[in-house]
């Protein structure tokens, strides 16, 4: 399906269901493209407002000290929060833990805006594999570990990524991180206090932010939280 204002420019099926890109020009952005991505019939993301993502990365490393600061980001998406974190010049690796190889095919492809920076950043690696499972298991440690990839832990994009945030799981995940390290989850949605308390007893030294800002697909301001621990 394509018009003036509106193009599909990739359908295909994913193991997570039919995974649709897609853009399309809007009121609110000008003369810019908007890119959204479907996933199994439901809105996934969008290019409209990417603060959130942005503060993901930039809060997290404002609470790491040091530099030749190595950071794992898990899901690829458009790729705004592995872009700020490439921006902080403290950042010497990013990899970025996609599980849907078509994702990192667009930004290969250079069908999304960051897709050609992203893949020109000798710092940057794409890393295909299940993000949430790798944690849990020994490996490479990170000082900041980015996770942008279920709603919540409540409202998961999948059944299988349960496990990851129980205390358990973040536990191991917090194993993975490098003395002074910071794990940081994104989230959608206010601050939930079950998710607060699986922070609490999974991390020593842990906290929730919120991110406000102006969605004007809800014509509203909209409140995501960021959950922080510390190793």
């Amino acid at each position: 399906m394509t018009s003036a204002n509106f193009q599909e420019l990739d359908v295909v099926d994913s193991e997570l269901g039919e995974l649709v890109l897609r853009r399309r020009r809007t009121v609110a952005a000008g003369d810019e493209w908007v890119y959204e991505v479907k996933l199994a019939g439901r809105f996934l993301m969008s290019s409209l407002n990417t603060q959130s993502e942005r503060e993901l990365a930039d809060r997290a490393l404002a609470k790491v000290e040091g530099d030749r600061l190595r950071v794992l980001v898990g899901g690829l998406g458009l790729g705004f929060t592995a872009a700020a974190a490439l921006r902080d010049p403290r950042v010497a690796q990013v990899d970025v833990v996609e599980r849907l190889p078509q994702v990192v095919d667009w930004h290969r492809r250079g069908l999304v805006p960051l897709g050609t920076s992203l893949c020109a950043d000798a710092r940057c690696r794409f890393v295909l594999g299940d993000c949430l499972q790798q944690l849990q298991q020994p490996g490479e440690r990170y000082d900041a570990i980015l996770i942008d990839i279920d709603d919540s832990p409540i409202h998961l994009l999948a059944d299988d990524h349960a496990s990851f945030y129980a205390v358990a799981g973040l536990q191991a995940a917090r194993r993975r991180l490098r003395p002074g390290g910071v794990f940081a989850l994104w989230t959608s949605l206010p601050a939930e206090p079950e998710v607060a308390a699986r922070m609490q007893l999974a991390f020593a030294d842990a906290a929730v932010e919120t991110v406000v800002f102006d969605n004007p697909l809800l014509e509203e301001p909209e409140a995501n939280a960021l959950y922080f621990g510390r190793a």
